[in-house]
């Protein structure tokens, strides 16, 4: 408890600090529900997917972002690093390459990473802002990826625009439904393209996410009759209590209450399909972790695996332990969450 009051009188100062105040939490530890379910030590199943994260700079500041990602942060992942990504990729028969950030069109070897993986036959996913579309340095990103047929996976907390802007800033509902607009005039969402836009949601509070396939139907409905949007799929995703989102729940006083609610819909079944199974996710220093969630916590891949993608090693990668915690209880409760929404 007294770490946690005293969380609340400030912003949280480190991941350290984080971690503290998440080990503090009043629920069961996240490894003793592991072991009820029959799944401690977590291990990987392989990899499918290559998660890139270029960088910590955005055109946004949002409140739930839990990279505590904007525009005055400078950590932005370098050519070098970017060329040891496409080696590693190489190396393997990783179908997926998803390259997150901040907003990752804003690094300027994104179109290179783009491009390079392309070459090598991967499937390529964007997860976009949405309003990084209509920066005028961003005037033909929405045709580059047309071109190069990029998945793009774009955050929409909401289709109103209060719920939005009350998470992602003012006006911010207003750019994301006409970048929806662009990319839905250069056949993205549209039938028979073959040009996938889905949607992210999160909830905006300290609440689960609802049913994936109702909240679906929702946004499908309000925007198509409000707006003459079209998509091919909305994927929900928890809140996790870490960085901006943890500070938030201190603020409110709503943190063990949170914390309580994820813990008690713990799904052995989400758990078991968990994305850090068949993720790899590469820092935008190069260092490797099991999930982006565990990168801003700073927790790398568990000892004995390679540590920093110079040195990736697919054998001692496809079986290595997962680093879990408490923050895991996000990625487990209810229906599960993943970067593709819903895990069952």
């Amino acid at each position: 408890m007294g770490l946690t009051l005293l969380a609340r009188q400030s912003p949280l100062a480190s991941t350290h600090e984080q971690l503290q105040i998440l080990e503090g939490s009043p629920c069961q530890p996240f490894e003793t529900r592991l072991s009820e379910a029959g799944l401690h030590p977590l291990r990987a199943t392989g990899i499918t997917v290559l998660q890139i994260n270029v960088g910590k700079l955005c055109n946004q500041t949002c409140r739930h972002c839990h990279v505590d990602a904007g525009p005055d942060r400078q950590e932005i992942m370098t050519r070098a690093t970017a060329e040891l990504c496409i080696r590693a990729l190489a190396m393997t028969e990783i179908p997926t390459v998803d390259i997150t950030g901040g907003a990752p069109e804003l690094n300027p070897n994104f179109r290179w990473l783009v491009e390079q993986a392309k070459a090598l036959g991967r499937h390529v996913m964007d997860r976009c802002n949405l309003s990084v579309l209509l920066l005028p340095s961003q005037i033909d990103l929405a045709d580059f990826l047309a071109q190069h047929r990029v998945e793009v996976i774009a955050s929409l907390p909401y289709y109103r625009a209060a719920q939005t802007d009350a998470q992602r800033g003012e006006g911010v509902f207003e750019k994301s439904i006409q970048a929806l607009q662009l990319l839905n005039r250069v056949g993205y969402g549209q039938e028979g393209t073959g040009l996938l836009l889905n949607l992210v949601y999160n909830p905006v509070g300290a609440f689960l996410p609802p049913k994936q396939e109702t909240i679906e139907a929702q946004f499908r409905r309000e925007l198509a009759g409000r707006y003459g949007i079209t998509f091919n799929r909305l994927y929900t995703i928890t809140n996790m209590p870490i960085s901006r989102f943890l500070e938030f729940l201190l603020e409110r006083g709503n943190y063990e209450e949170y914390m309580e609610r994820l813990a008690n819909a713990f799904n052995p079944a989400a758990a078991a399909g968990v994305m850090c199974r068949y993720t790899l996710s590469v820092g935008w220093d190069g260092t490797l972790y099991d999930c982006d969630f565990n990168q801003m916590l700073d927790l790398p891949v568990h000892r004995g695996a390679p540590r920093h993608i110079r040195e990736f090693e697919p054998a001692f990668l496809h079986r290595r332990r997962i680093v879990t915690g408490n923050h895991c209880y996000g990625c487990t409760a209810g229906a599960g969450s993943s970067c593709s929404g819903a895990v069952t």
